[in-house]
């Protein structure tokens, strides 16, 4: 009798702990939160490796993983498919899908301005403002991102329309780069460290800067809340502890770039992200720093001054009302340690 209870015990022992075992595998995979990049080597988008960099995620209690994209556009989908938890990319698109009858917000806002220039290649001279942009053929990272959004607002703003010009997704890096060198584009969107590349070497010079605040002020009428950390509403509300947690590793990240020079925040990066310069990396950090924001926290003027951009050409806004207080939420920052 004796070894029948304890072998008893021993099956209930064995089962309880394959119980627990299951139980915290589960819970260590419901965990983990994916957050997807609209292209990681971006220095628009550095706030998201430099986390991971600085250990921030796992002060936290966070197991974090960065899955990198080629446009935000593409970032987006995955997250409304459900494949991710987070989106790193530029605020607008919570604006544009609202329009669309899908509800995703900002809860932690990275910059201020775009950190977005728009390169006119060398061979082309006769382009001097987007006024010229007629038929043309302008590089963006990807059809329905933020590039594609503020080439249509420079175009449309400068008296264009629609036909008048093409818009090519041609990404970022090398493959921009070859698009300008291969004449496949004779103007284009594009960020750090890109831009230095093709300003050293002479083959493309800038037309529209909105690097800094002030840049983006002459350029846009306004502050640009642009890169940002987004999720679908639905898993906000379903998700507070983990978005808040996110929401202290971010801010902490925001205000160690505010306290440090742009050469101590790139020696914090992954090497292959100097794209063979740092020199040059440390410079177009340097020259673009002022447009993250110090605390993670909405510009007043911003959703108003993205509202009006995206308005000015979407068809998806024309009647619609928008409102912008579903965009985005402080509430996470605001609580931030």
């Amino acid at each position: 009798m004796t070894g029948f209870i304890s072998k008893c015990v021993l099956r209930s022992a064995v089962l309880t702990l394959a119980i627990v075992a299951t139980g915290a595998t589960a819970a260590s995979a419901a965990d983990k939160i994916t957050i997807i990049v609209g292209g990681m080597e971006k220095q628009i988008y550095l706030p998201a490796v430099l986390t991971q960099q600085l250990g921030y995620f796992k002060d936290e209690g966070l197991d974090v993983e960065l899955v990198n994209s080629r446009a935000g556009v593409e970032a987006e989908n995955e997250l409304l498919a459900g494949a991710v938890q987070g989106v790193v990319g530029f605020y607008d698109h919570t604006v544009d899908l609202q329009s669309k009858g899908k509800y995703i917000q900002s809860i932690v806002q990275f910059s201020q301005a775009p950190g977005e220039v728009e390169l006119v290649s060398a061979k082309h001279p006769e382009i001097k403002s987007p006024a010229d942009f007629k038929g043309a053929t302008l590089g963006v990272t990807g059809l329905g991102s933020s590039t594609d959004f503020l080439t249509q607002y420079l175009a449309v703003r400068s008296g264009l329309k629609p036909g008048d010009y093409t818009l090519l997704p041609v990404g970022a890096g090398n493959t921009f780069i070859a698009a300008v060198k291969q004449d496949q584009i004779q103007a284009g969107m594009t960020t750090e460290p890109t831009i230095a590349k093709l300003l050293q070497t002479g083959e493309a010079s800038v037309l529209v800067d909105m690097r800094t605040p002030e840049k983006t002020k002459a350029a846009l009428g306004g502050n640009y809340p642009a890169a940002s950390f987004y999720v679908q509403s639905a898993w906000l509300d379903s998700h507070k502890d983990e978005a808040q947690k996110l929401a202290n590793a971010f801010v902490k990240t925001m205000k160690y770039i505010a306290g440090h020079s742009a050469e101590e925040i790139a020696d914090q990066m992954p090497k292959d992200y100097y794209a063979g310069n740092k020199d040059l990396y440390v410079q177009g950090l340097a020259g673009g720093k002022a447009m993250f924001t110090p605390d993670g926290r909405m510009p007043a003027d911003g959703p108003e001054t993205v509202l009006k951009v995206l308005s000015t050409f979407s068809k998806s806004l024309q009647g619609k009302q928008i409102d912008l207080s579903k965009t985005y939420t402080t509430a996470f920052v605001d609580a931030a340690k």
